[in-house]
């Protein structure tokens, strides 16, 4: 099916253009994902880790508690904490003590300190990958992070701004009935035809990836 089909469909399953475009996702602006301090970027991928397999209010509600306690996410300090300052985090009621997601923060910081020596800043590696390969950067984030190899990795590049698809549910549903995915979406294979899909319907409409995931969404009850 054509995008403009597709977009139709969503419009109609969501009530008029005027509902589908109030719902679309915000793409960072020219410059914005340079903008953003290192710090943040673990503070992000930190919350998105945590998020995975837990209710996400609770997460949202305790964060304040959470930049509290991991002392605004500095990546160079993290990269190298000491065993015993994440055994007592282990131990902190302030956060959600769960040891395997607290002892992804140092491997992410080595990630992002690593990045940013060699491209200027994680901002700039960000900014620098091109949307048409996401399927790249994912399997990137894999390798080189912690828990970043299913979808916590989309949801903490969609946070942040950078435009790309999240292989949802609903979007993976709405991918099988176009028939362009008969592999598993977290395999290379399923994530390099996802990659191929989002590139030729971005070619035909000109919208951004995240835009193009949301409206896919919403073609399904």
């Amino acid at each position: 099916m054509s995008f403009s089909r597709i977009y139709e469909q969503a419009v109609l399953q969501k009530g008029g253009e005027s509902e589908v475009l109030a719902r679309l996702p915000r793409v960072a602006a020219p410059g914005e994902l340079e903008a953003l301090g290192d710090d943040r970027y673990l503070s992000e991928i930190t919350r998105c880790i945590f998020k995975a397999g837990f209710v996400w209010r609770v997460i949202e509600n305790k964060w304040p508690k959470f930049e509290e306690a991991f002392e605004g996410f500095v990546p160079l300090y993290w990269q190298q904490v000491p065993p015993e300052v994440l055994e007592r985090l282990a131990g902190d009621e302030r956060i959600v003590r769960n040891a395997q997601k607290i002892q992804t923060v140092p491997e992410n910081a080595r990630m992002i300190v690593d990045a940013s020596r060699e491209h200027g800043s994680f901002g700039k590696f960000l900014a620098n990958w091109p949307s048409s390969d996401q399927a790249g950067l994912l399997m990137w984030l894999k390798r080189n992070g912690a828990r970043l190899g299913g979808n916590s990795a989309q949801y903490f590049l969609r946070r942040v701004g950078w435009d790309g698809f999240i292989l949802s549910r609903d979007v993976i549903a709405a991918l099988h009935r176009e028939e362009v995915l008969d592999a598993s979406p977290t395999s290379r294979k399923g994530l390099m035809q996802a990659q191929e899909a989002f590139n030729l319907w971005h070619e035909e409409s000109g919208l951004p990836y995240s835009h193009i995931s949301r409206i896919l969404s919403f073609t399904i009850d």
